[in-house]
């Protein structure tokens, strides 16, 4: 039987490449791993944590028009070690959690951050014990 055996990227397109970028790496730390134009013209930047294999591709491509992120559609999410912690690191950038902290009944606590564009950020701060 064939099936996929890795996931390799997920995709954002943006209207504003840079301004995206610079967030994912200044406020998430997100590390730039290459940069380059496609065939048809998009602009591409690849971006990874420190701990995991998958990238995120940002994607300018103005000849499909502009983008236009519906509420709840869709978000990406990010383990931290601590939401009170990374809540002040927001702080220092002019920047606040959207939604919560809320903890759930397994003792997780989760977040969430308004990234440019409208696409939407959770960071999960796992429970004590890993659940």
């Amino acid at each position: 039987m064939s099936k996929v055996t890795k996931l390799l990227h997920t995709r954002y397109r943006v209207n504003d490449l840079e301004r995206t970028v610079n967030f994912y790496r200044a406020v998430l730390g997100l590390e730039e791993t290459r940069r380059h134009k496609s065939p048809r013209g998009s602009e591409l930047v690849f971006l990874k944590t420190a701990g995991s294999e998958e990238l995120i591709e940002i994607t300018y491509f103005p000849g499909s028009g502009p983008v236009q992120v519906q509420p709840d559609l869709t978000h990406l999410a990010f383990e931290v070690d601590s939401l009170e912690e990374f809540g002040k690191h927001l702080a220092a950038h002019g920047l606040k959690y959207s939604d919560g902290p809320t903890t759930s009944s397994s003792g997780t606590t989760f977040a969430f951050i308004d990234a440019p564009e409208g696409y939407e950020i959770e960071l999960i701060q796992k429970a004590k014990g890993g659940a």
